[in-house]
């Protein structure tokens, strides 16, 4: 419920042409209590001052000169057409006059000569009803603020989940580093330029550090083995692939569906010569033919154990020589172009 002294501290708006009837309006609403009036008597000015006001009561006058009520009224509702409008009409019109005003959006009338308690009383009505809605509304954007504010805690708490398995991914493996934050990175960023919308770029960014969590699997004996791999081994590593999808399947999550998408295909080539299905062109999944770019692209300029870490310049030149035999022409050619922004995500990682 809203309280007296709230009620008596709306804010009231009265529009009328008429001296003598503001006047008298006033003075009924002053002696009853109510402490927030203003009036004029130029209709042309009722948009400004309603937006200014933003009144709990309008007491509005149909028939005035330059704008009348209606016109009015047409303009408050295009304003904000969600809006509830506190509008009590004066009028002496006949009833069709009366009805036409209610659908145009007034809420009720006060008929000519003025009545004292039906001013009131009236007025109280309009003015707790739109208290009533104003608190409803704030209780709604609170709760709506709530609520966003609740999914960022589980988006970021999920983001912050899968970077930490990714990383218990990458610990194992003697490329341990900012691996994954770059190469996430650096696929948002060749997603969003051949045309990914923000959302799927943010949630290519979020799946794509588990691309190698099926390395979790694979035997230490092998993983971290300083020395070149048998065949045999590099056998065993190649089925970090299928090993992570495995781990991300059986979801109905769009996430975890593309995360297994990225595990299993980040390593197929262009012509058919990858792991672990070997297919090839466009069967690729997409997700997994941009991993593939950002993947390589980050293996070619980080150091590890075996090798240095190339330029930028020569990661390049490499991916540019690997276009259509390892790599997506198209995705190849978008990635040349945003070479310089690949450039700072490199240097600030």
């Amino acid at each position: 419920m809203i309280s007296d002294e709230k009620i008596f501290a709306g804010k009231i708006l009265i529009i009328d042409d008429n001296v003598l009837n503001v006047q008298i309006l006033k003075k009924i609403l002053t002696n009853a209590g109510f402490i927030n009036i203003t009036t004029t008597t130029d209709s042309t000015q009722a948009l400004a001052l309603y937006k200014e006001i933003q009144p709990d009561l309008l007491l509005l006058d149909l028939v005035m000169p330059q704008m009348d009520g209606f016109a009015v009224m047409l303009q408050l509702s295009l304003l904000n057409p969600d809006d509830y409008l506190p509008i009590l009409i004066l009028t002496a019109e006949e009833e069709s006059i009366r009805f036409k005003a209610l659908q145009a959006g007034a809420k009720d009338f006060l008929h000519k000569p003025y009545e004292h308690l039906d001013v009131l009383l009236k007025s109280r009505n309009i003015i707790e009803v739109r208290l009533l809605y104003n608190q409803i509304k704030n209780h709604n954007v609170s709760l709506e603020q709530q609520v966003n504010d609740r999914i960022k805690e589980i988006r970021d708490t999920r983001l912050d989940v899968i970077q930490r398995l990714a990383i218990a991914a990458e610990l194992r493996d003697a490329g341990a580093g900012k691996h994954i934050y770059r190469m996430s990175r650096y696929c948002q960023l060749l997603a969003m330029a051949i045309g990914f919308s923000k959302e799927q770029g943010e949630l290519l960014l979020t799946t794509s550090p588990l691309h190698d969590i099926g390395k979790i699997a694979i035997p230490d004996s092998i993983l971290l083995k300083p020395a070149a791999l048998e065949h045999h081994e590099f056998e065993i590593i190649k089925t970090h692939t299928t090993l992570g999808a495995k781990m991300l399947s059986g979801s109905d999550s769009v996430f975890l569906k593309m995360a297994e998408t990225i595990a299993l295909t980040h390593h197929e080539k262009w012509d058919g010569t990858g792991y672990p299905n070997k297919i090839k062109g466009e069967d690729i999944p997409l997700v997994g033919r941009i991993c593939a770019v950002a993947d390589v692209f980050d293996a070619l300029t980080s150091a590890r154990p075996y090798k240095q870490a190339w330029t930028i310049e020569n990661a390049l030149q490499e991916i540019k020589f690997l276009k259509g035999t390892h790599f997506d022409p198209k995705l190849v050619e978008a990635f040349e172009d945003i070479a310089n922004e690949v450039k700072v995500i490199h240097d600030q990682m």
